[in-house]
């Protein structure tokens, strides 16, 4: 026995070692290099160069000498933190993503669910109804909502006379419901597809043991579209932290909407005064923000379907 052990280790000790090679990895270069050479043309240089540019400073001799560009580290960096308008600006938006992304994506869960039940007809009208606000640009949207908030403006006078919807106290909520507006079909439609992706059979031995569509959707639907729900929540919370459009709109319907109003906006001004080293800055700053956020969600999220 002892022996035969020892002649089959030593049959696999000399046996030529097959190295699996992958096919057609020229084909396979030739197929990713042109997006490797657009990611790299108009994303991963353009963030180097933002970065480049905030550890510039601008140094004139005397009052009104040339200036010019010189290294100065962290400086533009420090300014940031100083900047109180800048701050101020990422607590509106965080105090507008804690409220406005759950209401969105509840609304996208609820109506996935309904178009993904036997209790809607006409699934197809609904969710072309549903999807179509998406395909309305952003700024098209908030000017069509702007216009409808308005009290001078408004067809619904009576409402938006009494209640100043444009007000320094509601026109964030105002901008919500811009942004939830036109972003409830996209998500939903993701939610939808992954809902489509689930195996009847779960289904059907879920009526076997007699779970209504209540119990189906909340023990068996939402657990298992948990992934996408998580994936929509990401881009929200990114999405949140780069408004632009909507808010910039709402300055010509607001005197509340100031031009640092959102993170962004204070990058645009910033860079507008001119000052392009400093909006690089609060830019790297907001980018990192955004990561940390975003990353910190999905831990959590993965430890709490852990536990």
């Amino acid at each position: 026995m002892t022996t035969q052990v020892t002649a089959a280790s030593a049959s696999r000790e000399h046996r030529p070692q097959v190295r699996w090679r992958t096919p057609h990895r020229g084909a396979i270069a030739a197929l990713v290099a042109p997006f490797g050479v657009l990611f790299a043309l108009f994303y991963l240089l353009p963030i180097g160069y933002a970065v480049y540019q905030s550890l510039l400073v601008v140094e004139r001799d005397g009052t009104y000498g040339e200036a010019r560009e010189v290294f100065g580290g962290l400086t533009q960096y420090a300014l940031v933190f100083q900047n109180e308008a800048f701050w101020q600006s990422m607590g509106r938006m965080l105090l507008f993503g804690i409220v406005q992304v759950p209401v969105m994506l509840g609304l996208a869960l609820l109506f996935a669910l309904l178009l993904d039940s036997s209790l809607v007809k006409g699934r197809r009208f609904f969710r072309l109804a549903f999807f179509v606000p998406y395909a309305v640009p952003g700024v098209i949207a908030a000017i069509m909502w702007g216009n409808l908030l308005s009290p001078n403006l408004s067809p619904f006078k009576a409402l938006t006379r009494n209640v100043d919807l444009l007000g320094a106290d509601l026109v964030l909520w105002s901008i919500a419901n811009v942004v939830t507006w036109v972003f409830v079909g996209y998500n939903m439609l993701i939610i939808y597809s992954s809902l489509l992706a689930i195996p009847a059979e779960i289904y059907e031995a879920a009526r076997i043991d007699g779970a209504g569509q209540l119990r189906i959707a909340w023990s068996i639907k939402i657990p298992l579209v948990r992934p996408a729900i998580v994936m929509t929540a990401v881009f929200s919370i990114i999405g949140t932290l780069q408004l632009l459009a909507e808010p910039q709109v709402f300055q010509s319907f607001s005197s509340a909407v100031t031009s640092n109003y959102t993170p962004n906006m204070t990058v645009y001004a910033t860079a507008a005064i001119p000052n392009t080293n400093l909006a690089a800055a609060i830019s790297v700053v907001l980018a990192l923000v955004t990561f940390v956020l975003s990353f910190s969600f999905l831990r959590f999220t993965q430890r709490k379907a852990q536990s």
